[in-house]
C-alpha cells in the first residue's frame, strides 16, 4: 500500500467486520526519538489465541475471506522501517493493534489522505464511534465522531452536506498540526 492512511483504513475495517462499536485510531510521532507510532484500538469481538497466532499469515483469515493481506503486509512494513508490529487481542474484549515505524526511513510511505481515509469510515459507518488522535511531538489534535455529531445536530436530512464540510476540517487541522497553515515567519 502506497500510504498509511491505506492500512489504518484495512485495520479499521478488520474492527467494523469484527462488530467494533468504537474505534480509537492514535498516530504517534516523535521527532526526537525518530519514531512513529500507529495504535488501532477496538470494542470488537476479539481474536482467541489460535486466531491471534495466525493472523500474520497471508492464507489465513478469520473472516470467511480467502486471504487476508492486510495484516501481513503491515507487518512487513513495520519491519522494513525498522519497527515492530504488536496485536493485542482476548476474545470479548476487542483488539488492539501498534506498529512502530522508524520516521526517516526510506521505504515508510507518507501518512497520506488521512481526512479521505476519516471521511469514508464515518460515511460508511455512522453507527460507529470513530476517535482519532494525531500527535507530533508536544502539538496534538483530538477529534470524535460522535461528539462532532452531536454539536452539529447531524442527521439523516443533513448527513450529505455535512459529512464534506467536517472531512474539510480534518484536513485542515492535520495541515495545521504539520505546521503548513498559520505558522509563517513573521
Amino acid at each position: 500500500m502506497k500510504e498509511l492512511s491505506l492500512h489504518i483504513l484495512d485495520v479499521v475495517e478488520n474492527s467494523l467486520r469484527a462488530k467494533a462499536k468504537k474505534v480509537r485510531i492514535s498516530i504517534l510521532e516523535d521527532t526526537r526519538e525518530n519514531r512513529l507510532e500507529l495504535v488501532i484500538e477496538d470494542d470488537g469481538e476479539g481474536m482467541d489465541e489460535e486466531t491471534l497466532k495466525m493472523v500474520r499469515d497471508p492464507f489465513f483469515s478469520g473472516q470467511g475471506k480467502k486471504v487476508g493481506m492486510g495484516i501481513p503486509l503491515l507487518d512487513q512494513l513495520t519491519r522494513q522501517c525498522e519497527g515492530n508490529l504488536e496485536i493485542l487481542s482476548e476474545k470479548g474484549k476487542g483488539t488492539t493493534v501498534r506498529a512502530t515505524f522508524q520516521r526517516d526511513n526510506l521505504d515508510l510511505p507518507p501518512l497520506g489522505k488521512l481526512a479521505d481515509t476519516l471521511f469514508v469510515i464515518m460515511a460508511s459507518h455512522p453507527e460507529v464511534e470513530l476517535e482519532f488522535i494525531h500527535r507530533i511531538d508536544d502539538c496534538q489534535w483530538l477529534f470524535n465522531s460522535k461528539k462532532v455529531e452531536e454539536e452539529l445536530d447531524l442527521t439523516e436530512e443533513n448527513r450529505g452536506v455535512l459529512l464534506p464540510a467536517i472531512r474539510e476540517w480534518i484536513e485542515y487541522q492535520e495541515e495545521i498540526l504539520k505546521g503548513g497553515i498559520g505558522n509563517e515567519d513573521k
